[in-house]
């Protein structure tokens, strides 16, 4: 294997592959809540063999899920692989097949062709199926407890976001997809909606302004926003051995603004200053303003130049966009709220397009322009006050998963749930923290014997 992937920084430390299936009851250290009965799934890129590809990007591994199981006051852990049709094929030949990004060029004759989905993002829970999620697939279902791997939902026809979001009044996933059909990397995205019998009743189709990486988006209860921000997208420049996705500023960032309701062609573009947003909180509206609290990049990290010469780093803070959609300007307005570098972004989500006060991030108190955060954070958007739980030298943190009290808890009142990789004995925790009390630390502590590799997103699914 050539030098670029042995020393691919997505296969080494805790970015690397942790290739066993494992199933272990964990040591508690405090009190589980008696409350805190239910599922943590967590989802992220794990790739059963060294790619083929030099280069290979911590985003296209495959999926594998960590559960962590909470009931009177246990924890079990399962991990498992998601057995897509590129696992199964790979898995079969025992070797990797793909080349990165659907690159023709750098993938093997015998899997041109093949479905190349990894389901390695995001798990979710809706109408009755648990769902592994990648922006470049269809949802692929998973057996909840067991994990096993049920296959694609094919309803949904062609690909789907990692990021859907679910109206906590009606029960619909609102959802979107970035470059759908046949043509990898193309300008063209669908607005969806699956109702709350789980069935797929709108899939429309528009262009936006240009190609481009759209992670995530955001949903009001009556409007929602696509950010079409300049991470381009080019197969011409894939296949030329130039990177397929790259950071172009001159292309300018716009984000579309179109009410739930109405036929795509209405989408109104509304434009920002060059900048990047894998992840927002939560959307709003007051009156004939939408408010979107995002966490701003000036420049997309862990992506290149479009000559492939690497980016400057950068760390993203949470400011609040507001869209006038009753004025004649299409400027979106910003306001910083946090001068703390962060990510992972969650909130309340039974208040998912509703106004909010309370939200949680993944935190990096060192500003070192890093994705490896060392703190949690809880931020009280209506006084600006901050708590922040900081880890020890070498430890780092997952996104922060937010479980109310009970269903009719008040806003913000529960707990925190995350896994910590703990560097200075390559393992990693489960923790449990009060939601509104971050700063003193977990209140409960479930040792793994391993590590669980840093993972992108995961939800809590009640028992």
């Amino acid at each position: 294997m050539d030098g670029e992937v042995i020393t691919n920084p997505y296969l080494r430390g805790n970015f690397a592959p942790v290739r066993t299936e494992d199933d272990f009851e964990l040591a508690v250290a405090g009190e589980i809540p008696e409350g805190l009965r239910g599922t943590l799934y967590r989802n992220g890129p794990n790739p059963q063999f060294e790619p083929r590809d030099p280069n290979h990007h911590w985003f296209l591994g495959d999926g594998m899920i960590h559960a962590f199981r909470v009931e009177d006051g246990k924890v079990v852990y399962r991990n498992r692989y998601v057995r897509t049709p590129k696992w199964r094929l790979e898995n079969a030949a025992g070797r990797s097949l793909f080349g990165a990004w659907r690159n023709p060029m750098t993938t093997d004759p015998s899997a041109l062709g093949v479905d190349s989905g990894a389901a390695n993002t995001n798990i979710v829970w809706h109408a009755g199926r648990l769902l592994a999620l990648e922006e470049g697939h269809m949802p692929f279902e998973l057996a909840p407890g067991t994990l096993d791997s049920r296959g694609y939902v094919e309803a949904y026809r062609d690909r789907v976001t990692a990021h859907p979001k679910i109206d906590p009044v009606t029960g619909e996933m609102i959802w979107f997809a970035y470059s759908p059909g046949e043509t990898p990397l193309n300008a063209a995205v669908s607005y969806g909606v699956t109702n709350a019998q789980g069935q797929v009743v709108r899939r429309d189709t528009f262009q936006a302004p240009f190609a481009s990486m759209i992670h995530d988006f955001l949903v009001t209860d009556r409007h929602v926003l696509f950010p079409i921000l300049p991470l381009t997208a080019s197969l011409e420049r894939a296949m030329s051995g130039r990177p397929a996705f790259a950071w172009e500023p001159d292309k300018g960032a716009f984000v579309g603004v179109m009410r739930r309701d109405a036929d795509v062609s209405t989408v109104r573009w509304f434009n920002a200053g060059p900048c990047y947003v894998f992840h927002p909180m939560n959307a709003w509206e007051e009156g004939d303003r939408i408010h979107a609290e995002v966490m701003r990049y000036d420049r997309a990290p862990l992506f290149p130049n479009p000559d492939g010469s690497p980016g400057e780093p950068c760390g993203a803070k949470l400011v609040r966009w507001t869209f006038d959609l009753a004025g004649a300007s299409d400027a979106i307005v910003e306001t910083p709220l946090d001068d703390l570098m962060g990510e992972f972004p969650r909130f309340d989500e039974r208040r998912t397009g509703l106004s909010y006060r309370h939200g949680w991030y993944a935190a990096d108190t060192r500003g070192s322009d890093t994705i490896r955060m060392n703190a949690l954070a809880h931020i009280d958007l209506l006084t600006g006050a901050r708590q922040v739980w900081e880890l020890p030298a070498g430890d780092f943190a997952s996104e922060p998963v937010f479980t109310p009290r009970s269903a009719d808890a008040p806003e913000g009142d529960g707990w925190l749930t995350a896994v910590i990789y703990r560097g200075a004995e390559d393992r990693s925790d489960f923790v449990v923290l009060d939601a509104q009390d971050v700063a003193r630390g977990p209140i409960a502590t479930a040792a793994l014997p391993r590590r669980v590799p840093f993972g992108f997103h995961g939800n809590w699914v009640p028992a």
